[in-house]
Order: C-alpha cells, then sequence, then structure tokens
C-alpha cells in the first residue's frame, strides 16, 4: 500500500497536466490517507465537539479506521445527518453551522485532500478562499499592486450562496474530470445527508453546509466556474489597447510653457505648467482602451474597471445572467454595488479601497506617484466597534469576567485580541489610527488589573510599564514576568510594543500550505505502535482525548488519578490506552494496572 504523500503526489500530477482522475474510491481503501486526516484533524477544538451523535475524536483507533474502510469497500457506508447550531455575525443575524460526528469528518478530510491535490493546481490566480498559502492578505496585495487605474468597483454579492449550491450542478461539475462514478455517489450522499435542528430531520436539497470539512474545497470547485466565466469572457471583452492616449490639452500645454521658457519668460512657463498639472497627463476617456480587473474570496467577488459606467452596467448584468442560467446563483441587486473609484471607497475583506489623488504629494523626481495608486484603509467604524466592547459611558471599563484570571493571562488575552486586529490591518495606509484602539484596551487592562487587586490604574501603570525594542525603536508597552523554576526562561506577557506601521508586504494566510513531505507526528507513531501506556496491553488500543491539560491542572480537586498524572508529566492532552483502561477512565474507576514508571 502507497503511503499518502505518494498517493497525493499522483494525483496532482493529474491535475497539473489537466487529465481526467479515474479509479478514486479505491484510494479511500489506503489507511494512510486516514492517518494523514487524524493527524490534522485531532488538536482542532472542534474533535472534541460531538455531532448529531455522541461520537468525537476520543476513542479514536486503528481498528475505528479499519471499519470504515471496510464499510466503504463494501459501499455499506452511511453518512449520519450533521447536527445544526447557529452561530451570531456581525450584523447581528444567525448563521448556520453544520457539525458532523467524528467518522464523518474523518472522511471528509480523507476527501478533501484527494479534491484539492487534484483540484488545486487548476483553480484561478485571481481567488484566494481557502486555498493553501493564500488568504485575505494575498488577495488585498493583489489589488494593491496591479489595479492601478482604475476607476470604478464592482463589489459582487450572490444571495445566500454556499446554501443554495445546486447539488446537480456541484455533481455535472465535478463528473466532468472526476470520471469515477462511486466516489461520485459517495460526494452526492454526504451533501444529502440531511440536517438535525432540535432533534427534527430536515432534508438538505441545495448547498455545501458550513462546518464540514470538505465544504470550502466543494464551493470553490463550483465557483471555479464563475472564474472561468470571468478570465475567458469577461476579461478579454473588456480590457483592450496598450497605453491611453496622451490628453492633448496636457501636452498643448507643456509645449507651450516649453516655448515660453525658451524665450526667458518663467513667469509664464511656470504659469501654464501648474495649469497643466491641474489635468491627467492622459486622456481618461480613451475609448481604445479598457481594463478590467478581478478578485475572488470564497463568494466575495470584487471587479475593477477602467472605462465608462454603462460598460460597468452591461459587466453586472452579464455576470447575474451567467450566475442564474449556469450555476443556479442569484446576484443581489441591492448588495452588488458600483462605487466610483476616485470619489467612493468600496468594502471588501473588512478594508475600504480607495484610489489616491494627492496632487501635492510628489517623489524626489518631482513627479505625482501616489495618483491612480490603490490605497487600503481601515474603515473607520470598524475602529470604532472594536472600540465600543472595551467601553462603557464613552470611557474604558474593567472586564469583571476576567478579574478571577491571574495578570500574566490577563495580559495576554488582552495582547492577542488587539494584536490580531493590527496585524490583519497592516497592509492598510492608515493603520496608525489604531492607536485609538490601544488607549481604550490600554485603559481597560488596567482597570481590570486594578479592579482584581483593589488598587488604582496609576499604581498598576507603574507596576507594570517597560520599554522594549521593536524593528522601529523602542517603544513603550506593559509587561508580566512570572519567574520560573532554575533552568527554565520566564514567562512573559505583554500588552502593546506592536509597530503601527504599513507593511505592504505583510501576508496573512488562511492555512498553511499543504503540499509539502509528510512525516509521522508522535502521536500517530504512539497510536501505530498499539501499545496502552497505563498498562501496557496490545489489545483495542484507542486514544484517550481531553479538551485542554488545564482542565487537569485545576487546583482544589480530588487526587489526581494516574492517567491523569502521565498526561500532566508528559504535557499531551492525548493518552494511548486499551479498551479496559479506557472505559475505566470514563467511569472514573482506577484503571487495570499501576503505572509504570
Amino acid at each position: 500500500m502507497r503511503n499518502a504523500e505518494t498517493v497525493l503526489a499522483v494525483i496532482r500530477d493529474r491535475g497539473e497536466r489537466g487529465l481526467p482522475l479515474e479509479d478514486i474510491y479505491r484510494q479511500l481503501f489506503n489507511p494512510d490517507l486516514y492517518f494523514r486526516a487524524y493527524g490534522r484533524l485531532y488538536a482542532n477544538k472542534g474533535a472534541m465537539t460531538p455531532g448529531s451523535t455522541e461520537e468525537t475524536v476520543d476513542g479514536m483507533s486503528i481498528q475505528k479506521i479499519h471499519a470504515i474502510i471496510d464499510d466503504l469497500r463494501h459501499e455499506r457506508y452511511r453518512w449520519t445527518p450533521v447536527k445544526r447550531v447557529y452561530i451570531p455575525k456581525r450584523n447581528g443575524k444567525l448563521r448556520p453551522l453544520g457539525l458532523p460526528s467524528w467518522s464523518d469528518k474523518l472522511l471528509q478530510e480523507v476527501v478533501r485532500q484527494i479534491l484539492e491535490a487534484y483540484y488545486e493546481p487548476q483553480m484561478s490566480a485571481h481567488a484566494h478562499g481557502f486555498r493553501p498559502g493564500r488568504g485575505c492578505h494575498t488577495a488585498l496585495s493583489e489589488i494593491r499592486q496591479t489595479w492601478k487605474g482604475t476607476r470604478w468597483f464592482l463589489e459582487g454579492d450572490i444571495t445566500q450562496c454556499f446554501d443554495q449550491l445546486d447539488h446537480g450542478v456541484m455533481l455535472t461539475i465535478l463528473g466532468e474530470k472526476l470520471h469515477d462514478n462511486r466516489f461520485l455517489r459517495l460526494i452526492q450522499n454526504m451533501i444529502q445527508a440531511g440536517y438535525l435542528e432540535e432533534w427534527t430531520y430536515h432534508q438538505t436539497l441545495s448547498g455545501s453546509p458550513q462546518g464540514g470539512v470538505v465544504s470550502p474545497i466543494l464551493s470553490n470547485i463550483y465557483l471555479d466556474k464563475l472564474d472561468q466565466f470571468v478570465e475567458q469572457k469577461l476579461l478579454p471583452a473588456y480590457t483592450r489597447g496598450t497605453v491611453r492616449k496622451h490628453n492633448k490639452r496636457y501636452k498643448a500645454l507643456i509645449s507651450l510653457a516649453g516655448k515660453y521658457r525658451k524665450r526667458g519668460n518663467a513667469t509664464k512657463a511656470e504659469a501654464l505648467v501648474k495649469e497643466a498639472q491641474q489635468l491627467p497627463a492622459m486622456d481618461t476617456n480613451d475609448p481604445d482602451y479598457r481594463r478590467l480587473y478581478y478578485v475572488r474570496y470564497a463568494d466575495d467577488t470584487l471587479f475593477g474597471f477602467a472605462g465608462p459606467k454603462e460598460e460597468v452596467e452591461e459587466i453586472k448584468r452579464l455576470l447575474g445572467e451567467y450566475l442564474r442560467e449556469e450555476l443556479k446563483l442569484e446576484l443581489s441587486q441591492e448588495k452588488t454595488l458600483i462605487t466610483h473609484a476616485n470619489t467612493q471607497a468600496a468594502r471588501f475583506l473588512g478594508y475600504e479601497i480607495v484610489v489616491q489623488q494627492r496632487d501635492d504629494k510628489r517623489a524626489d523626481d518631482g513627479r505625482r506617484r501616489v495618483n491612480a495608486q490603490i490605497g487600503l484603509r481601515v474603515p473607520a467604524d470598524v475602529i470604532e466597534k472594536k472600540r465600543a466592547y472595551y467601553m462603557r459611558k464613552e470611557k474604558p471599563a474593567p472586564r469583571p469576567a476576567m478579574i478571577h484570571d491571574d495578570d500574566f493571562s490577563i495580559m495576554s488575552r488582552y495582547q492577542e485580541e488587539y494584536r490580531g486586529v493590527v496585524q490583519y490591518y497592516l497592509l492598510a495606509v492608515n493603520v496608525s489610527w489604531f492607536y485609538r484602539l490601544h488607549w481604550v484596551m490600554e485603559g481597560s487592562l488596567l482597570r481590570t488589573l486594578a479592579a482584581k487587586h483593589k488598587s488604582t490604574v496609576k499604581k498598576q501603570y507603574r507596576k507594570y510599564k517597560t520599554t522594549v525594542e521593536t524593528p522601529t525603536g523602542p517603544m513603550k508597552c506593559l509587561q508580566v514576568v512570572v519567574k520560573r523554576e532554575e533552568g527554565k526562561k520566564p514567562l512573559v506577557a505583554q500588552f502593546g510594543g506592536i509597530p503601527l506601521r504599513r507593511n505592504p508586504k505583510a501576508v496573512l494566510v488562511d492555512q498553511e500550505p499543504q503540499y509539502v513531505k509528510y512525516e509521522r507526528n508522535e502521536l500517530l507513531r504512539r497510536l501505530l505502535a498499539n501499545t496502552c501506556e497505563i498498562c501496557g496491553s496490545t489489545q483495542q488500543c484507542q486514544v484517550h482525548h481531553v479538551r485542554k491539560l488545564a482542565d487537569l491542572k485545576q487546583k482544589g480537586r480530588r487526587e489526581k488519578a494516574a492517567w491523569e498524572k502521565i498526561m500532566i508529566a508528559r504535557r499531551r492532552k492525548t493518552l494511548i490506552v486499551c479498551h479496559e483502561c479506557h472505559v475505566a477512565i470514563h467511569a472514573g474507576r482506577p484503571t487495570r494496572q499501576p503505572i509504570r514508571t
């Protein structure tokens, strides 16, 4: 049996060459693909969250993998309906989320690996969502670097995209290149497995359930048809010409200024140059010059166009017709906006996107280098919403829920929240505006510490203030240092110390590239050893999982059980145990034999 990397490399090679993929279903009989999938999933927080059954990652075993493969081999594997829950969205509405059972999640990850290996090399360079090595920053960087001279923005919004993906269209798209009916039937059964809401079964007549491991790649394969339409039809039709014609009026003024300068009339020449500089050097209405740009992140699309508004409206109409007729999706007419790039800002991935115009800002050579360049900005309302979370009655406020945490944890939490939002907006030209958020968060942090210690803000500031070195020089910040036993470095948590300067090279990707040499991690080696780490038995070994070690380390609890001591000593959230020891752990009974030291 070939290892997982070899199998995926062969599939990837066929994808790169654009060849159809056959005999895929048999690859699902390879246990190494499941070990690889388990190695990717077990550390996720959702691995311990049950779906419509009680099954979670706890109790994972080699026997479970072989049982799944045996069911697949005899085509009797049945997908379990997902458990539907709702999570709040930013606009106050609720987003449906599907929670698959653990076995389904494991098999979905194997399917995802195969689909990603094959389709990833064929996907459009303009698509950035849910792809290895790509993310929001790569999409925004493409806009900033290549969309110079854009005059109009078209913000495409597909109505309930993920909920409305047509199953028939999806299977047709997959069937174009995946020539294996058993594999296609498996995917069909998965997307039509239904869901349980309040323990009532509902059919899934359309859509790819958000929350499923395989849903992002399926939606990307579906929307890749949109990318192909844009690249093969719209971009060639609305892109022509090499450079714009010169503005005749601008050229005439510059030429006349040169003549006056030769005659020695510098004052008149300078006045003509200033008049010319109020005009564009090129003809912005050149009928022989058009440029259309496109980028997509998941179901969010953005077009940039250099040309008249009538043609932008025509692009919007053609886009809506294609989505409706070919992909069975609807373009929201209310939310699909046409924005004038020089006077308004488009919103994309949380940023404001504008075309900059600064006649007063010149480079060393005297030219206005900023004009017509794309600028990425932090929207003012984003900062205000972030500030409001840490304020009460227009002032920084303490967070009572954190008062019982230690100082190290409190400061670490504040820094994580601050760093996360700042790093996301490092591409913005106005990232320095986050000083307003920093001031509010620092005040809230100090008030939380003051409430915890029944002290004052001033005393807490004096206690924790320090200066740290950053790439841009020393900066003041707050810092907590926790000393540990001899030989170990102290634990350090700080708030602040992040330079608020634009970093045009910042890259924040959705996930790490998957096409790397795969080596079994420590957990997989322990599982394959098939030896209970408590009693030494080699019978029916499974993996016992806990959500986090902190739960085991809590003070004031009963005396630690033998298995807890092992996990704490090893600093691991997993323990390989035999079936009898695993049952004893969950029943709260002593394990079969004493711990072996």
